[in-house]
């Protein structure tokens, strides 16, 4: 390995976190830093001062023109976005960036919240711990525009969930042991008594396969559709795993050997207040093709 592709890799772990992060998507991360070692093969490292800054400051521009022209492209999305969930190889260094709660699903769709600027200078300053100072050279601009980027994000991030505390991940497993349970055996009640009042149903079909189209709320309506789902389901072998995905338990629901959903949740000591529910084929197809070797979660 020559000595610009040693140093490419040595920094590889923190862009493609950054990039993912950015996009919520794998695929479009992996793009990103493909293009990114095209424009530093090309580099004279010698006239670098920062080649790290560099690799940042570059990956974190290909990935705002990406993630602008995605959200022009979600305008015409049919129904809600998800993120889709990465799953690393045990022997990938980047596998220990699923524990790390800023990767997790639901922080990624509540990144959503914030316009691709503010998104950037946040993970720049928040998650990867540069100054103002070296995130508005990144980024293009003054000092004090950064800072006001970086004021509103977190602002927007608070009001998106106040007064909520860190995901447990032996709670939502339980919750989750609880909800395949009640999936296998349908009864209305023990649903209903999985959810908070003011609980959340949130499905990303693509406009392939069936999903809702629209958040539906409240624990009665929620607890009556999934009572719908599992009554469907009966006979059609369906089975339900919980595996670990970006660092949390979600529950993969398989039809035969076809992943037909991937789903995590919110909660606290109410219970479960949103539930995200990946129906996606494209998605599911690129999860399936990993999950089924790393086996399902445990609780310890």
């Amino acid at each position: 390995m020559d000595a610009q592709t040693a140093l490419f890799q040595q920094h590889r772990q923190r862009l493609f976190g950054l990039a993912y992060r950015m996009l919520g998507t794998p695929s479009d991360a992996e793009d990103v830093l493909h293009d990114a070692w095209l424009r530093w093969h090309a580099q004279n490292l010698d006239a670098l001062d920062d080649p790290e800054a560099w690799l940042v400051t570059v990956t974190t521009r290909l990935a705002l023109d990406r993630l602008r022209r995605a959200r022009t492209e979600r305008e015409h999305y049919s129904g809600p976005w998800l993120p889709e969930p990465w799953i690393a190889d045990a022997d990938q260094p980047e596998a220990q960036l699923e524990r790390a709660e800023s990767l997790t699903l639901s922080f990624l769709l509540l990144l959503e919240r914030l316009s691709p600027d503010e998104r950037a200078a946040f993970l720049l300053r928040e998650v990867f711990d540069y100054s103002h100072a070296e995130t508005a050279v990144m980024l293009g601009i003054g000092e004090d525009a950064c800072r006001q980027r970086v004021h509103r994000a977190r602002q927007r991030l608070r009001e998106a969930r106040p007064g909520r505390s860190a995901p447990d991940a032996n709670r939502q497993y339980r919750l989750l042991e609880r909800f395949a349970e009640a999936l296998r055996q349908p009864d209305l009640d023990t649903l209903r008594a999985l959810f908070a009042e003011d609980a959340v149903h949130v499905s990303d079909g693509g406009g392939l396969v069936t999903a809702t189209l629209h958040p539906l709320h409240g624990a009665d309506r929620l607890a009556r559709l999934y009572m719908q789902i599992a009554v469907h389901q009966r006979g059609q072998d369906v089975r339900h795993e919980i595996h670990q995905l970006n660092g949390t338990p979600a529950l993969l629901s398989w039809q035969g050997d076809t992943l037909i959903s991937a789903s995590w949740i919110d909660d606290d000591a109410t219970g479960i207040r949103a539930i995200h529910a990946l129906r996606h084929p494209g998605k599911l197809a690129r999860l399936a093709a990993v999950t089924k070797s790393t086996g399902p979660a445990s609780l310890h």
